[in-house]
């Protein structure tokens, strides 16, 4: 009995083949594809076991992401299936056919495994599978190779052979699966044919409904890993540049508003009297009034990279920034401070422009903003200042040298232009030798009649984590590690600091120490709120020591160093000037994390997800916990991640 079973499946097995012809080669790819697929899936739910809690989230996870795989696979046969079907009805193209086919397939296969074999790397550092970051660090080959080349030797190496497996596998199982010719009879090839075609555009639309198949129809959880595990790393990049394609404005993700509803709660919510509104044009524009009224000083912030609360002793982190420490004890301490997004441009973006975060791209990026776009160093630049960036690496990377000339920044001083170089890691020279660059050059623009703005930026606290030997003594055993290169970090802070107080500038000098964002943003939360939490401190000759406990985005620093400054001028921010009193219900930090922002005030956090209801929380103890959600709160969130895309779009913020 076993044996006849056994003859009747392989029957049954060699008739399908037999029937399909040539369409027999794109089951196969659909098939292997699927088992590939789901085996890895399966093996990241495994080692995300923490996140993964019970088998009812696995079980979620695997059979929506079979439909996700389905929707995937149907795109990727589409194609194919087309130029098969003309080898299916005749044989004269049949050699053309069967290697174009054959190609397809295994381009197609070793494409999608290896974005999976890649996807444990880029989910340690950024909690998500790969999306447009990895696109957007694409185009900038000279420092992700030296980066990948210098941390990731292993993670290339097991890439590079699972590719050479897998495209030799491929090609072997392909080759011999192609069948020339179909036994039917023409009639039944036709209803082949379109039963074949009728399933691949179910399949990729994979949805009866208005929409098509997107990330917000298989997402389950509040946990964005375990709504990433969902999908396959193809399916997620190809989603992600499509979105980069559109540059989808926050509408489309989060629901609409009145205009004129929009700008009243965004105008009512800053700290600036109605009445200053009254330019129909620009509609956020209005005078903001300096608190100080003396000669102008200078500004120099100091940009920190991927210094998160986390990594800062005086915020109750780890006690790797000594430096830091001391210098929020002398300083205007921000203790509740947060960033708005998880990239450096985004830091960019908040801190230079006062911007609020959006879902698309950072201004940095975005073509309507290179020109004529607002900047404090544009502001700075119209009230008699010199502007400068300082960066150890190139200043083309993230497109900030084009945005930066493009918006008020006159000279622009990067690796090429240093004096000297001690060591030189994969993004550019040493915090040290950066700091000793920007030394000179303060010192140097001290020298002029005009007083001068410079954000310096570091880089040394960035995979994978280069620094000279003989600094610090290692926090971690291993040399190469996030804390070791923040401790470092905090080290170079410290000598360019002592450097400053016996320097030239310092009797005139505004400085904030600031970091763009944390680092290896992750969590099992809509929006892991306690990775935006960031140091933030000004400190100069007249900036009396103080903790200021109040919430505080990085859109209200901009406003505050301008007003520290003794610049009264017209601009577009929102941000709040922390130098004068703020109501506790106009306290709020706005946060962008992937497709999801969060509005946080001192008692609540409204969260917006992409096509979904909008939902309410306390925060308590580092942890999100469900509460309702109020219509005014609501309201509130949709105006100010409403707010960009209009203003980009309309170009009110110049």
């Amino acid at each position: 009995m076993e044996l006849t079973i056994r003859q009747y499946t392989w029957q049954s097995f060699t008739k399908t083949k037999q029937a399909l012809g040539p369409l027999w080669l794109s089951a196969v790819f659909v098939l292997v594809s699927l088992v590939l697929l789901s085996l890895f899936r399966i093996g990241f739910s495994i080692w995300q076991f923490d996140r993964v809690t019970n088998i009812e989230q696995l079980a979620i996870i695997l059979v929506n992401g079979l439909r996700i795989d389905l929707s995937t696979l149907s795109y990727l046969i589409a194609i194919p299936l087309l130029i098969t079907i003309v080898s299916y009805f005749t044989h004269r193209l049949n050699s053309i056919v069967r290697y174009l086919i054959i190609s397809w397939y295994t381009v197609a296969l070793c494409s999608l495994i290896y974005l999976e074999v890649i996807t444990p790397t880029f989910i340690n550092e950024y909690d998500l599978r790969p999306n447009r970051l990895l696109i957007e660090y694409l185009v900038y080959p000279k420092e992700v190779s030296a980066m990948l080349w210098s941390g990731y030797k292993f993670e290339i190496a097991i890439s590079l052979f699972a590719l050479i497996i897998t495209a030799y596998t491929s090609l072997s199982i392909f080759r011999k699966q192609w069948i020339n010719d179909s036994v039917l009879r023409t009639r039944y090839k036709i209803l082949v044919v379109t039963c074949a075609l009728l399933i691949t555009i179910m399949g990729a639309r994979s949805s009866f409904g208005h929409r098509p198949l997107n990330p917000a129809l298989v997402s389950f959880s509040t946990d964005h890993l375990l709504n990433d595990l969902t999908l396959n790393s193809g399916y997620s990049l190809a989603f992600a540049i499509k979105q980069m394609q559109l540059e989808n404005s926050s509408s489309e993700y989060y629901g609409d508003l009145p205009q004129e509803k929009m700008l009243r709660i965004i105008k009512h919510n800053t700290n600036t009297p109605l009445s200053a509104f009254n330019d129909a044009n620009y509609p956020t524009r209005a005078i903001k009034k300096a608190t100080y009224q003396g000669k102008p000083k200078n500004i120099v912030i100091l940009l920190q990279e991927s210094l998160g609360a986390r990594f800062v002793g005086g915020l109750g982190g780890l006690p790797l920034t000594p430096n830091l420490d001391a210098l929020m004890n002398d300083g205007w301490n921000f203790t509740n401070l947060y960033a708005t997004g998880t990239r450096s441009v985004r830091g960019i973006e908040a801190i230079i422009t006062g911007f609020t975060p959006t879902p698309s791209r950072s201004v940095v990026k975005l073509d309507k903003s290179q020109r004529e776009f607002f900047t404090i160093a544009r502001l700075l630049k119209n009230n008699g200042y010199q502007t400068q960036f300082i960066y150890g690496g190139e200043s083309h990377f993230d497109n900030m040298k084009s945005f930066f000339l493009g918006n008020g920044f006159e000279d622009i001083v990067d690796l090429e232009d240093f004096e000297k170089v001690e060591f030189e890691g994969s993004w550019g020279a040493s915090d040290e030798d950066l700091y000793n660059q920007a030394h000179i050059e303060l010192e140097k623009l001290q020298q002029h009649k005009n007083p001068f703005f410079s954000l310096v930026f570091t880089s040394s606290n960035h995979s994978p984590f280069e620094y000279p030997d003989g600094k610090i003594s290692p926090f971690d055993k291993d040399k190469n590690t996030r804390n070791n290169a923040a401790k470092y970090a905090d080290y170079a802070l410290g000598q360019f600091m002592k450097k400053a107080k016996n320097s030239s500038y310092w009797q005139d000098t505004i400085f904030l120490i600031v970091a763009d964002h944390d680092s290896r943003v992750a969590g099992a939360s809509l929006v892991p709120i306690d990775h935006f939490r960031i140091p933030g401190v000004i400190i100069g000759n007249d900036i009396s020591p103080a903790d200021d406990n109040r919430l505080v985005s990085q859109i209200d620093l901009a406003p505050t160093l301008l007003s520290l400054a003794g610049i009264t001028d017209v601009n577009p921010m929102l941000g709040h000037d922390l130098t004068k009193p703020l109501a506790i219900e106009k306290q709020r930090a706005l946060m962008q994390y992937d497709k999801n922002f969060a509005y946080m005030t001192p008692n609540s956090v409204t969260i917006l997800q992409p096509h979904k209801p909008p939902r309410g929380f306390s925060y308590l103890n580092k942890q999100l916990e469900p509460s309702p959600v109020s219509e005014k709160m609501v309201d509130r969130a949709k105006a100010h991640v409403l707010f960009g895309t209009l203003a980009y779009n309309k170009k009110w913020y110049q």
